[in-house]
């Protein structure tokens, strides 16, 4: 980058933060308002319509109950994406909004949000001429679904029409220390399948279990034996990992064996013939439990969003900027987590950072999806600077490499 272009980075990067500390009270208080009132996902219009009334905008829709807002100049663009849906947790926290049905932000959406609507605020509010690259903030929905919300807004088009070459996130993580941020370069989430088993049988009296075909028995076994399947076919320094979310069967009887099972599972993969591998090993096996016990045993596969890489360039450049917005880099995470951001890194350079939320994390503080999660108001600041400095770290790329920048069919 010559020196002129880094001048005016340096210039917009002062004017972008003094302009966000305007912008934070609101975006703070918006958050609170966010978190009481969660949406599960593909039920997220109102908050869509809450976050595009504080912009004072319309918005433009996208995958469904999503929507995308423009800032800045016209041409080539920088994309910022916060998530929209909350997940299916009955909230555990004592704050006054605290969400009071079936589902809560326990993954820390509401943070995400909030931040991007004070960034796009802030960015809206600079000198013309300022920015050298639009921003493209989308609030994507259904990020916490299998029919995934990013996968949609990569097919829509909308990369290409609004001239988007890179793509930027923050996302909270309980393992990072408060005020700073993991940008590790490469694979930081792993790929992502979802199973649906069913075992059926014979009911009968739980007198006589001899006359019936029991599910629930083959189904134990399969919830037992399934997360024993990674050390078998996975070689030991590869990262993967099986886990059970939901064991269901019987219609609330202690006497009664029902016909049929039902669970749900989730795989997490790094490499793609460790995710081939274990996919056909886990119907291989729940096809055998079940029969063992005398029932059949079927398995649905619903593949999710593959692994999610970070641009080596974007994450040297977004480090350098975290600095002289008052975070911290450091060492790399990597996680089994996952995250359909990974769509838009198939397309464009990408970016995704993990902002600290606890001032000691460890095993003992909550962590995502924990029904006692909640970051600190503080997180909503920590989160706007990380997006800034990873859209400074495009913005540098950009200008500087733009051999590196295409948009991948």
């Amino acid at each position: 980058m010559t020196d002129d272009g880094r001048r005016g980075l340096d210039r917009l990067a002062r004017a972008w933060l003094a302009r966000l500390d305007v912008e934070l009270p609101a975006a703070r208080e918006l958050r609170r308002r966010l978190h009481a009132e969660p949406r599960l996902s593909g039920q997220e219009q109102d908050t869509t319509d809450l976050v595009l009334t504080e912009l004072g905008v319309a918005g433009t829709p996208v995958a469904g109950t999503g929507a995308w807002v423009r800032v800045g100049p016209p041409g080539s663009s920088i994309g910022v994406r916060a998530e929209l849906d909350a997940l299916p947790v009955v909230e555990r926290t004592s704050v006054g909004w605290a969400a009071s049905g079936v589902a809560m932000h326990a993954c820390g959406h509401d943070v995400h949000l909030a931040a991007l609507v004070a960034v796009l605020r802030a960015a809206a509010a600079l000198p013309t001429g300022l920015l050298p690259q639009g921003v493209v903030g989308v609030f994507q929905p259904r990020e916490e679904s299998d029919a995934s919300g990013g996968l949609d807004v990569v097919s829509s088009g909308l990369l290409a029409d609004q001239g988007v070459r890179a793509m930027v996130g923050a996302h909270v993580h309980h393992g990072v220390p408060a005020g700073s941020v993991s940008t590790g370069a490469g694979a930081i989430n792993a790929a992502y399948d979802g199973f649906e088993v069913t075992v059926t049988g014979r009911g009968g009296h739980g007198a006589y279990p001899e006359s019936a075909r029991d599910p629930i028995t083959a189904l134990a076994r399969i919830a037992l034996g399934l997360p024993g399947l990674v050390r078998t076919t996975v070689p030991g320094m590869r990262p993967a990992v099986i886990s059970v979310g939901t064991l269901r069967a019987g219609d609330g009887a202690a006497n009664v064996i029902p016909d049929t099972g039902l669970l749900l599972a989730s795989l997490r993969t790094y490499d793609a013939t460790d995710r081939e591998r274990l996919r056909a090993r886990v119907a291989e096996f729940v096809t055998a439990t079940a029969q063992a016990a005398g029932c059949v045993g079927t398995t649905r596969v619903m593949p999710g969003e593959p692994v999610l890489s970070n641009d080596p360039v974007l994450s040297r450049g977004t480090d350098r900027w975290l600095g002289a917005l008052g975070l911290r880099a450091v060492e790399p995470i990597r996680t089994l987590g996952s995250d359909d951001f990974a769509y838009y890194a198939e397309r464009v350079p990408a970016l995704m950072c993990f902002v600290g939320v606890h001032d000691e994390p460890g095993l003992g503080a909550p962590s995502l999806h924990d029904p006692e999660f909640l970051p600190p108001d503080r997180a909503v600041g920590d989160v706007a600077r990380a997006m800034i400095a990873a859209w400074l770290g495009a913005a540098d790329m950009l200008t500087g490499e733009d051999d590196h920048v295409h948009l991948r069919q």
